[in-house]
């Protein structure tokens, strides 16, 4: 186990839990949120970021420190908490993003880690090769290659007790972000950044994302740290926690608010569009747009961004809320709303029901069926595979309805979409308490029918009845023809 990342909480794939970053003396709950901090320009000053706003860490860009002499030298002088008046941990990065922007930087990874450490960084980034998406696999492979030679130079640097994270590169091939998850699991660093993954979002890719991660997290083990490097935007923040990341840097707090949009957990606006300002956060409440759009460019830029922290910040803390309540994937779903390609992003996740079953708890306190897609959660698939395990009597009546009447039947059980059957006593046990709207839709019945079928297939001797209320006839295709089928709406 890695000793400094211990989980507390878990839903679906979303944890809380406690990163210890010892040269900081600090102990960061996640999913944590790390502001951008440009060395050059401070939209809102570190301070206030941890006073204000709770920030416990932050990331800034060791790289563009190295590159301006006055700044070096006073990080040198002084170190980087004196540097940016942060009380808590800091991350930095090491050069990766000019290397994929301009294609060249002029350090090694010994050097960027040997400065990184000069400087009082607390969590330090070695100089991988970020591969952008949809490159040609040989490229992959071979700057894969490169971000792991790199990797097992960073663990031979002296680093004290200074953290070092190790990213996981691979483009858009599932099976090398899987294989560059093992290898980074495989090393004595510390935290592992999904890297290369902001132009999918740029792109609205979020599917590609998902699958992105969700290849990473096959790889890496159930104790490891992990960042979504350039994961910006509140709205994709609940997806993002349920695919199993815990930390994420956003820069966009400050990169929106001097581009004049306002951020919301739906989307963005731009501040000329909106007649109201639809939050409560204390800008919003001592301001009106009228008065935001006639301040001065520097102080609208400076309470936009103040806004959009809030915004931010606000939404990590629901989704620990949602965690602990047991309610993460309503959440998503919630946010999954917002946009199309969410949705996309949404239904990408639940092609891997299977992976996220395997940290989902068995039990929480409720579980509502709100979409098509709440067929497709892994309390159904853990449902469907755990059958197998019930004892089936030699005969069985399974029904939406009341028990059978009589002794055609060994016994009668209920079925419940999108769950399918199950013995009457487990009827108040999680998930099977399910809150089910009462015009279930088809993806719930599909799914129930499912159930039913894996059943059957195991239990291939019982003979089994199945009573429903008039299920439309594809749905019933998915039934064995050896259940027999009773429509009670032709009674």
């Amino acid at each position: 186990m890695r000793e400094c990342f211990e989980l507390r909480d878990t839903d679906a794939g979303g944890r809380i839990g406690e990163l210890t970053v010892p040269r900081a003396d600090v102990t960061v709950e996640t999913p944590a949120l790390l502001p951008v901090i440009n060395p050059n320009l401070d939209t809102i000053a570190p301070r206030r970021l941890a006073d204000e706003f709770g920030a416990e860490i932050l990331i800034t860009n060791s790289y563009i420190i190295h590159g301006t002499d006055d700044v070096r030298k006073q990080a040198l002088a002084d170190g980087l908490h004196e540097l940016l008046d942060f009380p808590g941990a800091i991350m930095t990065d090491s050069g990766s993003f000019q290397l994929s922007e301009y294609g060249d930087i002029d350090v090694t990874t010994e050097e960027i880690l040997e400065f990184q450490h000069a400087i009082g960084s607390d969590i330090a980034t070695p100089v991988d090769i970020p591969t952008p998406p949809d490159v040609p696999r040989q490229r992959a492979e071979e700057e894969l290659e490169t971000t792991q030679e790199r990797l097992e130079i960073a663990e031979d640097v002296d680093t004290g007790d200074m953290l070092v994270s190790a990213p996981v590169q691979g483009s858009t091939y599932p099976d090398l972000r899987e294989a560059a998850g093992r290898h980074a699991d495989g090393t004595d660093l510390d935290v592992f950044p999904v890297g290369a993954v902001v132009p999918l979002m740029n792109d609205y890719r979020y599917d590609d994302m998902v699958d992105a991660v969700a290849a990473a997290k096959r790889g890496l083990g159930a104790d490891a740290p992990v960042h979504l490097f350039g994961a910006g935007h509140p709205m994709m923040f609940a997806l993002g926690v349920a695919m199993g990341c815990d930390l994420f840097d956003s820069a966009a707090y400050a990169l929106y608010a001097r581009d004049d949009r306002y951020l919301t957990v739906r989307g963005t606006r731009l501040l000329e569009d909106l007649e109201y300002l639809p939050c409560s956060c204390s800008v919003c409440t001592s301001h009106s747009p009228d008065d935001l759009r006639a301040l001065p460019d520097d102080e609208r830029e400076e309470e936009l961004a103040a806004h959009n922290l809030h915004v931010t910040f606000a939404e990590i803390r629901r989704i620990k809320q949602a965690i602990r309540a047991g309610n993460l994937l309503e959440l998503v779903e919630q946010r999954a709303r917002s946009h199309p390609t969410m949705l996309d992003g949404y239904r990408a996740l639940l092609d891997h029901a299977d992976q996220l079953e395997r940290s989902d708890p068995v039990s929480k306190g409720a579980f509502f069926h709100v979409s098509s897609e709440s067929a497709r959660r892994s309390e159904v698939v853990r449902h469907h595979q755990r059958l197998e395990r019930l004892s089936v009597p030699d005969s069985l009546f399974l029904t939406e309805g009341q028990p059978a009447r009589g002794d055609e039947f060994d016994d009668s059980w209920r079925v419940e979409p999108p769950f399918g059957p199950f013995p009457r006593a487990l009827s108040r046990s999680y998930p099977l308490t399910a809150e089910v709207p009462e015009r279930t839709d088809r993806a719930a019945l599909s799914a129930a029918a499912d159930g039913v079928a894996r059943l059957a297939e195991t239990n291939p001797d019982a003979d089994l009845a199945l009573g429903h209320r008039g299920w439309p006839a594809d749905v019933l295709e998915r039934v064995p023809e050896s259940v027999e089928l009773i429509d009670f709406t032709e009674d």
